[in-house]
């Protein structure tokens, strides 16, 4: 597969790691291995003379000076190639090591552009190099060497973005592809097929169909068009066609891209995972990297919906390549199934067929074409009619798809809803069209989670209750008091638009009326990248009741356990006694230190009051501790054996706690 590998080199730890991933790949396709090194000897010349008028009167003079300057030019070239010599040496006794012909190569100029220009005149199969240089600082994703060489290049490009010492290699197990129908993400398919045979790794493939774009951009159009615009747009009714038809559409289309990836790989014998899921492509691949840590993920260059001459990179590769956890091949191989191909050969439209196409949105034209020509040639149609395509129809969209179509009533999409169940796929969690379903029309699954209004109302009250909340077309959704609490931690007003949006879209593509937490969650989770930390219902009504007697919010815990408190707190005094465990430990410590602030009449409770409190606390504890044993003493064996594990539960329920407390406070006045 590849027969020659090209290596640009400048010594940094990922360059480093570059060399040892291509003759690793080397040894395996017994390849020719290039390495090269640019160094800037001409710009060290032009910055030398910049600087000239800097010397010292006595360098100034022209004779003194034309000798400084060939000085610094011989001086400065010639280090700069024994640099160049001992980077590429390294490279050179790793391939002698494994038998593998070795060619050096150093240009003198701006690094991209002379690599970019050697590759053109030297042939290679492939291109390893790091994501990040010498140059790399803090915050960089890429360096702008890789860059450029990936954008510009013409060949497959493995860009190495994790450096030794992480995690041993034998611990990833698989290579992720990402497929999307495409010939590009084919080409990505059978070349990590071929890696996998030489390396001996599992292969997974990933779909991600996007159902939330259009309602996102409905959602934050509606608010500027006037109500005479709004009407012409009719927005219940584009929504409707939407849910209804165009995504469970799109995920029965992709889970085909995966049926047809799993052949792929099933004649090259290896057994693919399958795995779709819904939301932006590149942020689904990403957390699922994150989440599985591959060997390797491939990508092509460019996806389905780019040109076929787009000479740069397709969005989701370019941020998949900046992002991803892991190393990252980006290949340029084209490849179109088997069955593709006999379709496209042997498959003819009719004059009407080819009409119909034309009125078929041309973003998702190749989309459609390809899976009609699969329904075709699995029903053994050598002409595509209008009747082939009314059967594309029915498949690729719910049952009733005509009449959703046509009249885009507003009672079909919550419908099942209403009657009190939904069925969802606990495969790729797209919900059912019928109300008890044997096998998932996108997936295939068996498997359903039910769900019932009655289940969805116990939640609600568990989680505060629920209120309605009018969508931007006008229907309706209940949300629970903590699912809204979870959307208003998002602070910025744009993103909490934006996931509520989706929140929205989520539900009403599974047909749920009432968004709980844990619904809800998933949408802030993957919007923030962090775990969701929010409180309950219950611990949100405290604090508001609390506000309400006048106590005010002085600090949190890491589980967001509010500290309340009519004195104010020294920010170190809150620190520590939020150290205390959460619970009756924390809130009888809080109120020692805040009797001792009121004996002394402070204002503020500062770390020595606080220490001095969690102090008496623990003298509190070791006479209760003596109490305990007093009485266990004088406790029958057969009622000793029904006491409290808990010495602080047993003194409590015996009233020594509270006995010691009084003696320590002394006579009430």
């Amino acid at each position: 597969m590849y027969r020659s590998i090209y290596v640009p080199v400048d010594n940094s730890d990922y360059s480093n790691q570059a060399v040892a991933r291509a003759v690793e790949l080397g040894r395996a396709f017994e390849a020719r291995m290039v390495g090269s090194h640019v160094y800037a000897a001409r710009m060290h010349d032009y910055r030398f003379k910049q600087m000239e008028y800097t010397l010292p009167e006595e360098y100034l003079e022209e004779n003194e000076l034309e000798r400084q300057r060939k000085i610094h030019d011989s001086l400065i070239t010639m280090g700069l190639e024994l640099i160049s010599d001992c980077y590429l040496e390294h490279m050179d006794r790793q391939c002698k090591e494994h038998g593998l012909v070795f060619e050096p190569r150093r240009m003198d100029g701006k690094h991209h552009i002379e690599i970019l220009k050697d590759l053109e005149q030297v042939p290679c199969d492939l291109v390893v190099l790091g994501a990040l240089g010498v140059g790399r600082g803090r915050d960089s994703q890429i360096g702008s060497v890789c860059e450029r060489v990936v954008r510009h290049g013409r060949g497959d490009v493995l860009v190495i973005r994790r450096l030794p010492g992480e995690a041993p290699d034998t611990a990833r197990d698989t290579i992720l592809v990402g497929i999307d129908g495409s010939p590009q993400s084919f080409g990505a398919l059978v070349t990590a097929c071929e890696l996998a045979e030489r390396f001996g790794k599992k292969v997974e493939a990933i779909a991600v169909y996007d159902p939330y774009l259009h309602y996102a951009v409905f959602h934050g159009v509606v608010g500027v068009l006037t109500e005479r615009a709004a009407k012409v747009f009719r927005f219940e009714e584009q929504n409707q066609l939407h849910e209804e038809v165009i995504d469970t559409g799109l995920a029965q289309i992709y889970q085909s891209h995966l049926d047809v990836a799993a052949s792929v790989a099933q004649a090259r014998g290896i057994d693919l995972k399958k795995t779709l899921l819904d939301g932006k492509a590149f942020q689904k691949v990403l957390d699922h990297a994150r989440k599985t840590d591959p060997w390797l993920l491939v990508i092509g260059r460019i996806g389905v919906h780019s040109p076929k001459d787009e000479p740069g990179l397709g969005s989701n590769t370019e941020n998949l390549l900046r992002l991803a956890p892991c190393d990252v091949l980006i290949t340029t191989r084209l490849e179109v199934p088997e069955l593709d191909v006999r379709a496209e050969k042997s498959i003819r439209w009719t004059p009407e067929a080819e009409e119909r196409m034309k009125r078929v949105p041309p973003l998702v034209l190749g989309i459609a074409r390809t899976a009609i020509y699969r329904l075709a040639v699995e029903q053994g149609h050598s002409v595509i009619t209008s009747a082939v395509l009314d059967d594309a129809m029915e498949r690729y969209m719910p049952k009733r798809a005509a009449e959703v179509t046509a009249k885009l009533a507003e009672a079909v999409a919550f419908e099942r809803a209403r009657a009190g169940q939904v069925s969802i796929c606990r495969a790729c969690g797209v919900s059912a069209s019928e109300a008890e379903p044997v096998c998932c029309a996108v997936c295939g699954g068996t498997t359903f989670q039910v769900v019932t209004e009655e289940m969805l109302a116990q939640i609600a009250a568990l989680e505060g209750g629920a209120l309605p909340e009018s969508t931007y077309d006008g229907k309706t959704l209940l949300w629970t008091q903590d699912a809204k609490h979870a959307l208003w931690t998002l602070k910025d007003a744009y993103r909490r638009r934006r996931v509520k949006a989706r929140v929205e879209k989520g539900a009403r593509g599974r047909r749920l009326n009432t968004i709980t937490l844990d619904f809800a969650r998933q949408y802030i989770e993957e919007e923030t990248g962090e775990p969701l930390v929010v409180e309950s219902g219950e611990a949100a009504a405290a604090t508001e009741s609390a506000a309400s007697d006048g106590l005010k919010l002085i600090a949190r815990d890491e589980k967001k356990n509010p500290l309340l408190s009519r004195w104010a707190w020294t920010a170190e005094a809150a620190e520590r006694v939020l150290r205390v465990p959460a619970g009756f430990m924390r809130q009888r410590t809080q109120a020692r230190v805040e009797e001792l602030a009121a004996e002394r009449t402070v204002e503020t409770i500062g770390l020595e009051l606080v220490e001095e409190g969690i102090d008496l606390g623990r003298k509190l504890m070791e006479q209760m501790i003596v109490g305990y044993d007093e009485v266990r003493t004088q406790v029958k064996p057969a009622q000793r054996e029904k006491t409290p594990a808990s010495s602080e539960a047993y003194l409590n329920e015996v009233g020594i706690l509270s006995a010691l407390e009084a003696k320590r406070r002394g006579p009430s006045v």
